[in-house]
């Protein structure tokens, strides 16, 4: 006879098992719920069932059940409010080892009544610690959803709510009772063994609302809390189970929340798009903390019910008590019901302990996303191995427009973090992605028809001013006066005005800046009188409106044959109702003049004050190509990170658009004749022409980029978790984002430099750009700028744009193209105001290294002569061959020099973008000891300084250095061994195909020589670009020598390296090998393909 065929027996013998033990009693009723779940025995275990209750009929007798038999079957009633139209009762079966419905639950079931009845009708709901179900089985009798789901970590809770479950559904006879939608309770609740959601999670179920009546009081016996968790466990266990909660590892267990917290973080995880959380809070820890646990996340809070209710006596509130100790926080209770002023923990629980009664408020809250896709894709991110960090988390906002900003940039910031590295490979324009968006942003909302290539991103506004200025060196320009601050000093003294106007072809002469009213009139007055060559003015608020000042700015510098940059910033608006701008309006229906182009600084957000991108928008594709080789030449690149964030906020305006909606505007184009313009400066179209840029194709994204000075390596998860915590905090205090504290140590233990109290630091978004004002103080001091031959090309090329003095020390191969003190020594007698720049400890571009006795050595010999010595340590920090390399102590180096001459000083250049495995974050630093320098430095002031975010995720990449071993050593350890493989990987490849290679000792990058190639001729085919118009043209025959092998390696397998030209080592050429895994392994097949090319 199978188990559940075998009868009951009477009540009297249930009776007699149940009085043993609470064990025995469960043991007794499971056998009952057994005969329930069978069909065939359901009828006659629910008779039972009403047989046992018809034993206790009174209150009274209920409770003896209780003490004696070890469990207690009562009716919950919900009739006694006028209208109500559903059932009258619910029957509940509780045992000792559970919760035991009492106010806490009841005024949990009050608070979901004050949702409409469409609350929860027809949806999917999950109740959380759901104890004896009985709020489950209510919420599916009174509102009909499709299902819920009840979940209780006690499996013995579950097993009591399956029962329950059975005795509501079925009538006392065994048969089903059906409600309006021919349905029985067995048709919408299920109750299962769950972690908080785990069950939903696991099974993938989504769900529509959530709602949660758990624990909020630590456990007074941690210990406690780690005993495995089965039915067999004790009655005390698991009856703690619904009083208290273990430590969850969030910022809220210090109140007591921790476990809502990690149920309110899995509900994001499963609930819908408009879902609804709903929780009961006690308020002992202080609504204001309950109420920002929700928001700080994400929620829309609304408190549905609010009353008081005694504090449970068998809870102990020890562990607040603890808390309160421990931190400055003060819990909240009451002395009784009637208390109206609140008491500590503290006070309560000896209050309580010595008989009186305590109470805490209680209330309901109910809570929905406030942008639900967007928070779901935080917290994958934050869950997928960045937990830590969810405390820093803070999505409350009294400002929705700031929450319609922060979140889906925060989302957006979560989704390329999740990657394995910071993007590809970007040219100096922009991101291509970021300048679409622009462009589509002007079609959209301005009508007018742009292209990426019209479009040219700068750090900032700042910067793209004194890029231009400097790309046509007029020697006289009219600047508005609100745009002028930044500019150096020497432009807006030189008094170099007379004859400005009629050399279109100026000389090296310094450039003067002649500041002007913003008023159009009046800036016309001054345009007309003074003739410059070249204009740059933003439009008065009250002329912007309509497009008249700006035709007639237009008008005049055509005539006078100036070149016009017109700065719109203060004007536009990142908004889907931008108002009128009257020069957009204008371009919007004629194409923007050959000689004017417009600025725009982008400052107007809402969250990150201060976080600035600018763009300028050319329809001359000789402009666009020459500013974009200035954005490399002085900048390197615009921040990836700047680019993502007004990324994101163009995306947002665009994404609900329909595509092509509006047919493209058709223009009219300016055909008057203008007066002759000026040119580029002859010095940058000298530079701009043959500097070794990186190559950037139009529409060709398989390029592989061995020729640029960035990282595409993974970014370890310390640096994306201090990127995200950087944007996502509020309320950063000044102490966090001041990094010069940390920087000082991370000198101090890398370098040894000396600093005191009169060491200035300087930070700008790259170390090109600091190394930039240095050349340019180095010329306004007639200095000369000394590059040993192997330097990083685009410095020689930088230094040149900027006109400066330079002057080339030879090296040698047998020193690995080392400076060495001899030879620097003999060139420095003839050089006047020396200005000596050193790569190291590696050396960009052949990725030796300079140890600590060859530098003292060099710097002897510049201390001797009074040279400024300018150390580049951007490219340090990543050494992998440690053999002889102790590292450097300039402290004591310095100190062994006896330098009379006080021009003598050293001055630490440095990025930490390396250093920190950090594609994303752009940071460099500028250390001078000499106060005149830096005087001289400040003189020019244009420079793209690290947002607070950066500085925040810098100083906190610092702090993790510090401490070794860790998370961020280990990576960058990981990180050293695999360039060592990568190095050494190359080094084969192209010994193997006739390269002669100088093997590196740290870095990123190494040098080779193609020797079995050089003079050899090949034919490749050229591009139409390259003055190839027919199918015959197209193949061009050359014999390779430095001045064309980098073109025909790209030409022949897409490589893109640098040629001896780029290095200053004749013939030697530059590869780097910080690249994707996958475009490393392409990069060594193109090798092999082009060695194949030459043999065929």
């Amino acid at each position: 006879m199978a188990k559940n065929d075998v009868p009951l027996g009477s009540v009297d013998d249930f009776l007699k098992r149940c009085q043993q033990s609470g064990d025995a009693a469960y043991g007794a009723l499971r056998s009952v719920l057994e005969r329930l779940e069978d069909p065939k025995t359901r009828t006659q275990a629910r008779i039972f069932l009403t047989d046992l209750q018809n034993r206790f009929p009174s209150k009274e007798a209920c409770d003896q059940c209780f003490r004696t038999y070890h469990f207690q079957i009562e009716d919950v009633f919900f009739d006694q409010y006028e209208g109500y139209q559903g059932r009258k009762k619910l029957t509940m079966m509780v045992i000792p080892s559970i919760f035991v419905p009492e106010d806490w639950s009841f005024t949990f079931f009050e608070g979901l009544n004050r949702h409409s009845d469409s609350i929860f009708k027809d949806k999917t709901v999950a109740e959380l610690g759901c104890g004896n179900g009985w709020i489950s089985i209510a919420i599916a009798e009174k509102w009909l959803p499709s299902k819920v789901y009840g979940l209780d970590i006690n499996p013995r809770a579950v097993k009591m709510s399956w029962i329950n479950l059975y005795l509501n559904a079925l009538d006392e006879k065994g048969q089903p009772i059906y409600d309006a939608e021919k349905k029985t309770l067995l048709d919408r609740v299920e109750f299962h063994e769950s972690d908080l959601l785990s069950y939903c999670r696991a099974n993938d179920i989504q769900l529509e609302r959530i709602v949660g009546c758990i624990p909020q009081i630590l456990n007074p016996n941690p210990d406690a809390m780690s005993k495995m968790i089965t039915e067999n466990a004790s009655e005390e266990f698991l009856h703690s189970l619904s009083n208290y909660c273990a430590l969850q590892g969030f910022l809220e267990d210090q109140f007591g929340l921790g476990l809502i917290a990690r149920a309110v973080e899995e509900g994001i995880d499963v609930i819908k798009p408009m879902g609804i959380m709903i929780f009961n809070m006690g308020g002992r820890p202080g609504q204001a903390v309950c109420k920002r646990l929700f928001e700080r996340r994400g929620f829309h809070v609304n408190k549905l019910w609010q009353t008081k209710i005694l504090q449970a006596a068998d809870t102990d509130i020890s562990a607040l008590v603890e808390i309160e100790k421990n931190s400055p926080h003060r819990f909240e209770f009451f002395m009784g019901l009637s208390g109206d002023q609140p008491i500590c923990a503290r006070t309560a629980w000896a209050y309580g302990n010595a008989g009186g009664r305590i109470s805490h408020a209680l209330s309901v809250y109910s809570c929905q996303l406030r942008q639900p896709n967007q928070v779901k894709t935080i917290f994958e991110f934050l869950n997928n191995g960045f937990h830590e960090i969810s405390s820093s988390l803070d999505l409350s906002f009294e400002d929705d427009a700031v929450a319609d900003e922060k979140i889906p940039f925060l989302a957006y910031l979560s989704s390329v973090l999740k990657g394995s590295s910071f993007g590809t490979y970007e040219p100096p324009a922009g991101s291509k992605h970021f300048r679409n968006l622009i462009a589509g942003f002007m079609k959209t909302y301005h009508r007018i028809p742009l292209k990426a290539d019209n479009v040219v991103v700068f750090p900032s506004r700042a910067v793209a001013i004194e890029n231009a200025l400097r790309l046509f060196s007029p020697r006289l320009a009219i600047v508005d006066e609100h745009l002028t601050r930044h500019l150096p000093r020497n432009w807006l003294t030189s008094l170099a005005i007379e004859g400005a106007g009629t050399d279109n072809n100026p000389s090296e002469d310094s450039l003067t800046v002649i500041e002007a009213p913003r008023q159009s009139d009046l800036m016309i007055e001054l345009i007309r009188k003074l003739k410059p060559q070249v204009v740059v003015t933003g439009i008065a608020e009250y002329e912007a409106v309509t497009s008249s000042a700006f035709v007639h700015l237009l008008d005049v510098t055509r005539e006078i044959g100036s070149r016009l940059f017109l700065d719109i910033s203060d004007q536009f608006e990142l908004s889907s109702l931008p108002g009128s701008n009257g020069v957009l309006k204008y371009i919007g229906g004629t194409t923007l003049p050959s000689h004017a182009a417009i600025i725009c600084g982008l400052v107007k957000n809402k969250v990150y004050s201060d976080l600035e991108v600018a763009f300028v928008i050319s329809e001359e594709e000789a402009i666009f190509k020459a500013l974009s080789k200035t954005v490399e030449l002085l900048e390197g690149n615009t921040a990836p990170i700047s680019q993502c964030y007004y990324g994101c906020l163009f995306h947002e305006l665009l994404a609900f658009q329909l595509a092509d909606r509006h047919p493209p505007a058709q223009r009219e184009t300016a055909s008057t004749k203008s007066a002759e313009m000026i040119g580029f400066a002859s010095s940058a179209i000298s530079v701009l022409n043959n500097a070794e840029l990186s190559i950037s194709e139009a529409g060709n994204s398989s390029l592989i980029h061995m020729d640029v000075d960035q990282s595409f390596l993974r970014v370890p998860s310390p640096v994306k978790a201090a990127i995200f915590e950087s944007f996502a905090r509020q309320n950063i205090a000044e102490s966090e984002i001041d990094v010069t504290t940390s920087i000082k140590q991370f000198i101090k233990s890398t370098y040894g430099y000396p600093v005191d109290s009169s060491t200035e630091f300087i930070y700008a978004d790259s170390s090109l750009a600091l190394f930039n004002k240095l050349v340019v103080c180095c010329i306004q001091e007639g200095g000369t700028l000394c590059f040993p031959a192997g330097s990083n090309g685009n410095y020689v090329s930088a230094a040149k744009f900027l006109k400066a003095n330079i002057v080339t020390i030879p090296t040698k191969p047998a020193d690995g193209f080392k400076l060495t003190d001899k030879v620097l020594s003999g060139e420095l007698e003839t050089v006047n105001k020396p200005w000596v720049y050193i790569s190291g400890p590696t050396i960009n571009p052949t990725g030796l290294i300079y140890n600590s006795k060859e530098i003292e050595s060099l710097l002897s010999i510049c201390a001797k002569v009074g040279a400024r010595v300018v150390i580049d340590t951007s490219f340090s920090g990543l050494e992998f061959d440690f053999e002889g390399w102790g590292g450097w102590n300039l402290v004591d180096s310095l100190s062994k020099l006896n330098s009379s001459n006080p021009s003598f000083c050293v001055s630490l250049l440095g990025g930490l973008s390396l250093k920190m495995l950090s594609g994303a974050l752009k940071f460099g630093f500028l250390v001078l000891n000499q106060s005149v320098l830096v005087e001289t430095f400040y003189s020019f002031p244009g420079l793209s300084k690290p947002h607070n975010t950066v500085k925040y995720a810098i100083k906190k990449l610092l702090s993790l250095r510090e401490q070794k071993p860790g998370d961020l050593w280990d990576a960058i350890a990981e990180h050293i061994k695999n360039l060592k493989s990568r190095s050494k990987r190359l080094k084969e490849t192209l010994e193997k195909c006739g390269w002669d290679v100088l093997e590196p000792c740290g870095g990123v990058s190494m040098v080779a020589k193609p020797s079995s190639y050089l003079n050899k001729s090949v034919k490749f085919k050229k591009s139409p670009n390259d003055g190839g118009s027919t199918q015959k043209e197209m193949m061009s025959e050359v014999k390779l020598d430095d001045s064309n092998i980098r073109e025909v390696i790209h030409k022949a397998t897409g490589l893109c390296i640098n040629s001896g030209s780029w290095t200053g080592i004749p013939g030697y050429c530059r590869f780097t090998i910080a690249l994707k895994e996958s475009e490393f392994e392409r990069a060594l097949d193109c090798i092999v393909k082009f060695k194949d090319t030459i043999k065929n």
